[in-house]
């Protein structure tokens, strides 16, 4: 797709909230904890759906799930379970909710151990970016030898809604991974930063 001379990654589409994501955001590399709390949730609410459902809904989970505040996620009680569960500016899904809020007493328990979630998640690529060099967007994986590892890993550690795929959605939205196809304007910009 290409707009004001610049090519983007096809999947970015006319939406203008899809290109502001695409052009902003995506595969650009998060070591802020709240944000990468905030993309872990709108990622696992992401499964079965497609991203720009999300997208239209973000303020949404902002606003019912505290700004991504993980503290006051893991806090939450039956009665603001209920609460997001009727609320129209989300995904009403009971499992997704549930596993919103035990992501987040999981999320702590990682900060505890590692001093933050990003030093524990970066630590899967030694703190580095892994740039992908793929020409077009039906060449990307939806899996990769690196999410089924952190997939594994946070099962293991009792996280819900972490599947290698959802893993990898993941890791290239926060940009361990940069998945911009080689032509696209994002792709060297991200390389470089």
């Amino acid at each position: 797709m290409t707009k004001n001379n610049l090519i983007r990654c096809e999947w970015a589409g006319n939406d203008p909230l899809m290109i502001s994501y695409h052009d902003k955001e995506w595969g650009v590399p998060v070591h802020d904890d709240r944000e990468l709390f905030e993309f872990l949730i709108l990622e696992g609410a992401q499964a079965g759906l497609s991203w720009a459902t999300i997208l239209a809904r973000r303020e949404g989970y902002r606003r019912v799930f505290a700004n991504f505040d993980v503290q006051k996620v893991a806090n939450f009680s039956e009665t603001d379970f209920e609460r997001i569960t009727q609320d129209p500016g989300v995904i009403r899904n009971k499992l997704k909710v549930k596993s919103a809020i035990n992501n987040s007493k999981r999320f702590i328990d990682i900060q505890k151990e590692f001093g933050s979630f990003n030093n524990y998640l970066w630590s899967f690529t030694d703190h580095k970016a892994i740039h992908n060099s793929f020409n077009s967007v039906s060449e990307l994986p939806t899996q990769t030898e690196l999410s089924i590892l952190i997939s594994k890993d946070m099962k293991k550690r009792k996280f819900t809604f972490v599947g290698p795929t959802i893993c990898y959605a993941y890791i290239q939205s926060i940009g361990i991974v940069n998945d911009h196809i080689i032509h696209c304007f994002r792709y060297t910009e991200i390389k470089n930063l």
